[in-house]
């Protein structure tokens, strides 16, 4: 079993006749994922990278059965693409577009909670590297090779220290079950904490890498959920230990502007929860060694 994203999954592709969504596509596919279409309005009854164009995103649910659609729609027109997915009943929607409007984000959010909640779509991202559970399928950036499968999941704000995770895991043999990229903007479709759940209920994953950073709440709602509900293992890196208060630091979301979005205030309040911290961002693979030993 994995979380989000099988060999089995149907995949969709929004902006697939753009300069970045054909290259990404054509890895995804290469890597063994079910790409079945892709959707740029105007060019419908084309095809493209070898598949099916549509006009629409209901229409070309309609003909593929799509449950699973990867956002490369530029940043401006994003949103649209996001509730489009969602008024089509994809059920899970990846988007990787970096600088979508926050406004844009806030109407996003709201049109997403006309769903009743057993028919809203799930969202990961923006500006996040995709998922990927190793050896079947991924929807993203993420350079597949890394990863080696096994039963270790992986959630980051950051994409580049989750390929650092799961590359040092694979050095010593550790496996990863899938590894979920939320995103760093501040405005996100799924946080820490929903992502833990379905880890903690997947019965193929043992313990759990959380990669966050400064900013927001996030790391914080998700130590009162490992405290509370997690019988598996969390070990957890924060960046940004020597970021100064009020000053933005990379991702749209890292800036600490309140108590418990610092670095270090978020490293007290997880390891107050039972997690395992992480020091250093070159130990990733000894410290989730020595957890799970």
């Amino acid at each position: 079993m994995a979380i989000l994203i099988d060999k089995d999954t149907k995949v969709l592709v929004l902006g697939l006749t753009g300069r970045i969504g054909s290259f990404h596509t054509q890895d995804m596919i290469n890597h063994g994922t079910n790409v079945v279409g892709g959707v740029t309005p105007g060019k419908g009854g084309t095809t493209h990278n070898g598949l099916p164009v549509f006009n629409t995103v209901k229409g070309a649910v309609a003909e593929t059965g799509a449950d699973l659609a990867i956002c490369f729609v530029p940043p401006p027109f994003a949103a649209d693409s996001i509730m489009e997915a969602a008024d089509a009943g994809i059920k899970t929607c990846v988007c990787i577009a970096d600088g979508i409007p926050a406004q844009d984000m806030i109407h996003v959010k709201r049109y997403m909670r006309r769903y009743k909640s057993e028919n809203r779509m799930r969202l990961i991202g923006p500006n996040c590297a995709g998922i990927i559970t190793p050896g079947q399928a991924f929807a993203g950036l993420m350079p597949p090779h890394i990863y080696l499968p096994g039963r270790i999941g992986i959630i980051g704000r950051s994409g580049t220290l989750g390929y650092e995770a799961a590359s040092q895991m694979k050095e010593k043999g550790i496996g990863v079950s899938s590894s979920i990229g939320i995103g760093g903007d501040p405005i996100n479709g799924s946080s820490f904490r929903d992502i833990l759940e379905l880890f903690e209920n997947d019965p193929d994953t043992d313990a759990v890498v959380m990669v966050g950073e400064i900013g927001g709440p996030q790391e914080a709602e998700a130590a009162a959920y490992i405290r509370d509900h997690m019988k598996k293992p969390v070990a957890a890196y924060i960046a940004g230990l020597s970021a100064p208060k009020g000053r933005r630091m990379g991702h749209a979301g890292a800036i600490v502007s309140a108590f418990g979005e610092s670095a270090q205030e978020k490293v007290e309040i997880l390891s107050e929860a039972g997690v395992t911290i992480v020091p250093t961002p070159s130990s990733f693979g000894e410290v989730v060694e020595k957890m799970i030993a």
